[in-house]
Order: C-alpha cells, then sequence, then structure tokens
C-alpha cells in the first residue's frame, strides 16, 4: 500500500482490516499477483481512491467468501481476477463477475500473468488491428509484458514477419525465443522495414510505450492503409500530433486501444484454451517470483526494464 503516489519507495506492508465481501462479490485469499504496467503509473501518480491505497489490477487464488447474489462461484474454488485496485494484499475483495476458474494443474503464477498482458495484446492485434496470416507485424516495446504476448499472438495467427523493437540485447534475444522473426534497436527499424517490406511498410504496429517519438515512429512505420494501434500511455500530457493532411493522403489508421473488462470476459476463456493446448508459453514470462516484502525491489526492476514481469507469491 502506499499514503502518496512517488517512487517505488512510497509502497509499505503494512496491516489493514480484512475487505468485506458485497453482494456481487467474492472475497479472494490472494496466492499470485502479477506486477502491471499500469501498477507502476498508478503507483508512480494516479488516482488514490482512498488513504492509505492498495495498488494492483490483478491476482490469482482461492475464494474464501461468497456474496449474497453469486450464484456462480463458490468458496474453496481458484480463480483469477482483475480489478481496478487491490491486488497487492493477502486478501481482496473483487466482482464475481471479473474472475475466472484456474484450469486444473495449471501453475497459478503463470494463469495470474494472463488476462492484462494477453487480453491487451489480443485486443489490439484482432479487436482493432484485424491481423490477418500472412501479413508483417511491428511491436514496439517486443520484450515487455504486453510486447511478448503480442508476439505469440502474431505467431498463432500466422504473420509472415514479426519485427520485435527494444533497447537491450538479451531482451531482444529474448523477443525471438517467444517467436519474433526479427529483433532490432530502434535505430534499425527503418532498415528492417526496407528489408522485410520492400520499402512498403507494415502492415499493422502495437505501440506499447507512449511517448511522442514511438507513437509517430509507429505510425511513419506502416504502409498506406495500415493500421497503428497505441496502448501505451507513458505521459499523458504529451502531446503527439498528425496532420489532417497525413491522414487523409497516407490513408493510414491509427487507432487506440484501453483493454476493458468487457474484453477480459469474452478473451480470457479462449486464451485459457490456447495455453492448454501448448500455443502460449505463460511461465516463460515470468523474470522473478518474490514475495511481497520485497515489492519495492519488484516495482524498481519493471520501472527500469530489467524484466518482463514479476509476480508476487503470498
Amino acid at each position: 500500500m502506499y499514503y502518496e503516489t512517488g517512487p517505488p519507495e512510497v509502497l509499505r506492508y503494512e496491516d489493514v482490516p480484512d475487505p468485506q465481501v458485497y453482494d456481487a462479490g467474492v472475497v479472494i485469499e490472494v496466492e499470485a499477483v502479477s506486477i502491471e504496467g499500469g501498477d507502476t503509473l498508478n503507483r508512480a501518480g494516479g488516482d488514490m481512491p482512498a488513504v492509505p491505497h492498495i495498488v494492483g489490477y490483478q491476482s490469482a487464488g482461492t475464494i474464501r467468501e461468497v456474496g449474497a447474489g453469486v450464484t456462480d462461484r463458490h468458496v474453496g474454488q481458484r480463480v483469477v481476477a482483475t480489478n481496478l485496485w487491490g491486488s497487492h494484499a493477502e486478501l481482496e475483495a473483487v466482482p464475481a463477475m471479473l474472475t475466472w476458474p484456474v484450469p486444473d494443474g495449471a501453475d497459478i503464477n503463470a494463469v495470474a500473468c494472463v488476462p492484462v498482458a494477453f487480453g491487451t495484446a489480443d485486443d489490439c492485434l484482432f479487436e482493432f488491428g484485424r491481423l490477418q496470416a500472412g501479413e508483417a507485424v511491428l511491436i514496439q516495446a517486443g520484450a515487455g509484458g504486453v510486447g511478448i504476448a503480442a508476439i505469440q499472438g502474431a505467431r498463432i495467427a500466422g504473420a509472415a514477419e514479426i519485427v520485435a523493437v527494444d533497447l537491450v540485447d538479451s531482451k531482444l534475444e529474448m523477443a525471438k525465443k517467444f517467436g519474433a522473426t526479427h529483433a532490432v534497436k530502434p535505430q534499425d527499424v527503418e532498415g528492417i522495414k526496407n528489408e522485410v517490406t520492400a520499402g512498403e511498410g507494415f502492415d499493422y504496429a502495437l505501440e506499447c510505450i507512449g511517448n511522442p517519438a514511438t507513437i509517430r515512429g509507429a505510425f511513419d512505420a506502416i504502409r498506406r492503409g495500415g493500421t497503428a494501434v497505441i496502448v501505451g500511455v507513458g505521459r499523458m500530457e504529451q502531446m503527439v500530433q498528425f496532420s489532417a493532411f497525413e491522414l487523409f493522403f497516407q490513408e493510414k489508421n491509427l487507432k487506440g486501444s484501453m483493454y476493458g473488462s468487457a474484453n477480459v470476459r469474452v478473451d480470457f476463456p479462449r486464451l485459457l484454451r490456447l495455453w492448454k493446448h501448448g500455443k502460449l508459453d505463460l511461465e516463460g514470462m515470468i523474470s522473478r517470483r518474490i514475495k511481497i516484502e520485497q515489492v519495492n525491489d519488484a516495482f524498481r526492476a519493471m520501472q527500469a526494464g530489467e524484466v518482463i514481469r514479476s509476480v508476487i507469491q503470498l
């Protein structure tokens, strides 16, 4: 929890009253928490609905209490959950409709990583990007959580070229391990575009960073009629300008994606089926498994881009 937003040092590990179950909700005894990029943004400067505030979108664990209005969940059931906040705790109260049963035999730490990263990537690639087999894809921040999920999704869909962009050599190698056909640094995007698309541009670009340079780079990298989807919101006060002339004469599509709960309900069961059939690598995305007392270190590593995903084990 924290009493004010700021650097990772604002996080504290303290006792608080147990959350109360409400009619349409459940209380989960949390076993695993996936730290998401949005968690770091909220901790650094997001809204605080209460003081102190318990951050966290995503968790997995065992249901301890069930609200009076809930008929499709039961005490003792293992579930993964998404919520606006509250996952970084031993107990979490969440709406029952935002929980999904964990498959028998699944590593609960791995399943805890599915909804946000894989759901966001899936939404961007297919709901907004309309990605088709045989197309060429550019993925900015290709070795981040959403980036690695998008690489796997594009591979399953049959993309002909999957180019991951990142700054660190070790992360570029990791992107190739997950299925990128090419992994390059930002300064090499123009060259790889010319190599794999004969200079025409990518059919699709996913931008996960959210600064003006990378948003502009994603737009410039797509072909006439191509699509760039922006999911990163690094600093919302930064402005990126596109002229009507560019959009009109280049006939490019620029879209934004904010992954929401309605999409999770549709996507999550299908994503778990892909994992069950061996088409998604969830375990490989977990860089660190830590205890909640080490959460400050995990946030520092995430913020520095040193890891794909840290999972808190309670």
